[in-house]
């Protein structure tokens, strides 16, 4: 416990030996909270900065840092507070979305990183691109991964809806089924154990209930304003700018398509769409890595 919000902080025991996560952690302190990321590969290359959704953390990239990283890129992955190895504030006033806002863009400063090339997935969209439009010197190019940046104007799909609903009412909210379910291979025990380590109790799943909630409904909510006037910001965005969207992802079908006719950097680039579920960095980590390679050295 600390300052004058209570949270949790994660104990480093059960961490060590994850699969495929071999990865030192590192942290900074935001507003009171310590905020875990993964930073690998050299520290004098330009950084590619992955932003996880909900329910994950960084450890839903462990197939892209490594394969970037082993490229000769440094990789950059925080885990948003309340999420993965970084603190969980018990109470859920504490998240809002533009605090979240806030806290990555203080992530970025802290750390000063210039020249990103940004993969962001789910609610890494929703936060990443509002901090790409508040700083657009910073980043080089963008990557967009079953995502949008909601208005408050868009249709939600019918399985969106359901999970709104059920992490605000349903009392089990198993975070390694919802990955399991979310992904179109089956994941293994120690896979499973690695989603579930962070959120040992409903009480440490504060932010993954939250996050629904946040989602700007309607026109006039005022995350709504704020991601309309990110999108007249983004409207203007010409560097490179690619859409990766999954072949089999019931949430953010057919949202590549407003990124694609409405940002001019997207324009003519080759953007992907691959045999995936919703969390796409499980089925496709290695091709992911890959393609975010080239595109950095293109």
């Amino acid at each position: 416990m600390g300052g004058l919000v209570d949270y949790w902080r994660v104990p480093q025991a059960g961490f060590e030996n994850l699969k495929d996560y071999p990865f030192f952690p590192n942290y900074i302190e935001i507003s009171g909270f310590r905020m875990h990321y993964v930073d690998e590969g050299p520290a004098g290359a330009d950084p590619v900065l992955l932003l996880h959704g909900n329910p994950t953390w960084s450890y839903l990239y462990r197939f892209i840092i490594a394969g970037c990283a082993a490229a000769g890129n440094r990789v950059v992955a925080p885990d948003m507070i309340g999420f993965g190895k970084s603190d969980k504030p018990l109470n859920k006033r504490v998240h809002s979305y533009s605090t979240h806002v806030v806290w990555l863009m203080e992530f970025v400063k802290i750390l000063d990183l210039q020249h990103i090339t940004l993969f962001c997935q789910d609610w890494g969209v929703l936060l990443g691109l509002r901090i790409v439009a508040e700083m657009p010197e910073r980043f080089s190019r963008v990557m967009v991964s079953n995502g949008m940046l909601l208005t408050g104007e868009e249709k939600l799909p019918r399985l969106l809806k359901i999970w709104i609903m059920a992490a605000r009412l349903s009392p089990w909210l198993p975070v390694d089924r919802i990955v399991n379910a979310g992904s179109l291979r089956k994941l293994d025990k120690e896979e499973l154990r690695a989603y579930r380590l962070p959120f040992i109790s409903n009480r440490h799943k504060i932010g993954i209930r939250t996050f629904p909630q946040l989602l700007p409904l309607h026109p006039d909510d005022k995350e709504a304003v704020l991601n309309r006037k990110a999108w007249k910001k983004l409207e203007r965005w010409e560097k490179p700018f690619v859409t990766i969207f999954s072949d089999r992802d019931p949430i953010s079908r057919g949202g590549e398509k407003y990124f694609q006719k409405l940002i001019p950097g997207a324009r003519g680039q080759p953007h992907i769409k691959l045999r995936a579920g919703h969390f796409i960095q499980e089925d496709a980590g290695a091709e992911i890595a890959e393609i975010i390679n080239r595109f950095v050295h293109s």
